[in-house]
């Protein structure tokens, strides 16, 4: 498949074929310029009165219907099975933020291999959206404001180090790593900076946070900012 298919200085989204909240649907639609699907997630796109931009994936989930009322030059057949179709998205798509729909529903393989992808593919800036939370991969520096109170967890995918300010318990001198220490629901004291020295972290914030969260993302590529975790 050829890298960047799809091309954008707007946020783009990516809809997978798991389950879609309508509401949630309307709100990335308002942030995004275009929808790209994952495979089933069409018949997503095509439900909501909807035509994406392009369908990427292996093809083993899409309706017949969707086949028939698709144009062939907006459906782009990905055979091999050693990735995700969530990941042959994020191969195709340049955009300083993407929006990923309906990779976090009820199983929990489907949640967790998105979640790995973001480790893997970490200059695809992406907010991954689930019914209660998001969850996105936590650039070298990270400035936020969630309301004061609010709940924000931090995961690692391999062994981190780095540093916080306005978290109710500071991550500076710990030792982050999935089989060992993790930083789930820690909390909002005030505005929340996070500086990653090494690995890749995973920050889990309400879904409410949506809107604000996508807004600090674009203003910080905006201003510069690297999408890479690991730079």
């Amino acid at each position: 498949m050829s890298p960047d298919l799809i091309r954008s200085p707007d946020a783009i989204a990516i809809i997978g074929g798991g389950f879609v909240n309508p509401n949630h649907l309307a709100r990335v639609r308002r942030l995004a310029a275009e929808l790209v699907a994952a495979d089933g997630g069409a018949d997503h796109v095509l439900a909501a009165g909807l035509i994406p931009r392009l369908v990427i994936g292996d093809f083993d989930s899409i309706s017949d219907r969707a086949r028939v009322v698709l144009p062939p030059e907006r459906m782009q057949h990905v055979a091999e099975q050693d990735s995700t179709d969530f990941e042959k998205c994020l191969r195709a798509v340049a955009a300083p933020l993407i929006l990923g729909l309906g990779f976090m529903g009820a199983r929990i393989d489907h949640a967790l291999a998105a979640m790995n992808a973001l480790a893997r593919y970490p200059d695809r800036r992406c907010i991954l959206i689930g019914e209660a939370d998001i969850c996105f991969l936590c650039p070298p520096e990270l400035r936020l404001a969630p309301p004061q109170g609010a709940r924000l967890s931090l995961f690692p995918m391999g062994p981190v180090r780095g540093e916080s300010e306005g978290l109710r318990w500071p991550i500076a001198g710990l030792d982050f790593a999935p089989g060992g220490r993790i930083g789930t629901s820690n909390e909002v004291t005030g505005p929340v900076t996070l500086r990653i020295e090494t690995g890749a972290m995973v920050v889990i914030l309400p879904e409410t946070e949506l809107e604000a969260t996508a807004a600090a993302l674009m203003a910080q590529v905006a201003a510069g900012g690297s999408g890479d975790a690991r730079a």
